[in-house]
């Protein structure tokens, strides 16, 4: 499988343990993302951490603040932020099982495929999924991840498993704050009947192809359309700001030096095939000067 898994470990169940690999089932869609650009000069926008009273501020002197009171905040620094992540734990103990209609569909956050981790694993995989689905129960567990705690679910899907995260109680907004001013009446049967007609004229089996994105479609077309328009685009020349060079630059600097060199008579071609272990460096070193005094200014500014 050519995708990384997101978490291993193993499922326990009672006395049995199954080693098993989960990856996202879920990628992000296409979507269209846009930067500010300054219309006069055709500049992109940059932004930078600064502080009232005192304007642009370096990284390492910004804390996380976590307010307590209105003006009063705790500070943390990331290392005391850091000390208190739990460690991925490698074991998800299946601790309860349900009905899968017992959990709202408010609490399920995001999915995982579940596949077992070797050809060893896959009858006790195998067995687990199959008495799942005869039982139509779904396992419940917490698990530790990236630093975090999770409730997770465990249900079977096709000839794998599908694991989602579920959200605590807290998370989650009570429905009868939102529904409390909707009355409790009856339909009007005829009524009722027709609805029940519509919906089962237009009933079909589920099928995602069918659903588009029809913003982002539309701010495609609108680019395209902007795009063939010469007025309305911007060509906006991004100055390296010293931190690299591609491949083709270092190509031309080479040759570059080789060409100087000949010109110049230091030593002819022969001189010229023997010197490029050197000269490079120091031209690269001449070349990586402004890196350094603009080291100088407020990290955030920097990395703006």
């Amino acid at each position: 499988m050519a995708a990384r898994a997101y978490w291993q470990g193993q499922i326990r169940l009672a006395l049995v343990s199954i080693p098993v690999e989960i990856y996202s089932a879920v990628k992000s869609g296409a979507s269209v993302s846009f930067r500010q650009i300054h219309e006069p000069t055709g500049k992109p926008i940059k932004y930078e951490k600064v502080a009232e009273g005192v304007g642009p501020v370096d990284a390492d002197d910004i804390m996380k603040g976590y307010q307590i009171d209105k003006g009063e905040y705790v500070l943390l620094d990331q290392d005391e932020i850091d000390s208190v992540k739990l460690e991925s734990k490698k074991t998800l103990e299946l601790t309860q099982f349900v009905d899968a209609n017992d959990i709202d569909v408010l609490y399920y956050e995001k999915p995982y495929f579940v596949v077992p981790a070797d050809d060893l694993a896959e009858e006790a995989f195998i067995v687990l999924r199959e008495a799942l689905r005869r039982t139509k129960k779904v396992g419940l567990g917490q698990l530790a991840m990236r630093g975090r705690e999770y409730v997770v679910s465990l249900k079977p899907c096709g000839r794998g498993m599908v694991l989602e995260t579920l959200r605590y109680a807290d998370e989650v907004n009570r429905a009868q704050g939102y529904f409390r001013d909707i009355p409790d009446a009856k339909p009007d049967e005829e009524l009722l009947e027709l609805a029940e007609a519509l919906i089962e004229k237009k009933s079909a089996a589920f099928d995602p192809k069918e659903f588009h994105d029809r913003y982002v479609d539309a701010l495609k077309d609108l680019i395209e359309r902007k795009r063939k328009q010469k007025g309305n685009r911007k060509i906006i020349e991004e100055k390296d700001d010293g931190g690299g060079r591609s491949a083709s630059n270092v190509v031309d600097l080479m040759a570059a030096l080789k060409k100087s060199m000949e010109k110049s008579g230091g030593g002819g071609a022969t001189a010229a095939k023997s010197a490029p272990a050197k000269k490079p460096a120091a031209k690269t070193a001449s070349r990586t000067t402004p890196a350094k005094k603009t080291a100088t200014k407020p990290a955030a500014r920097k990395r703006a």
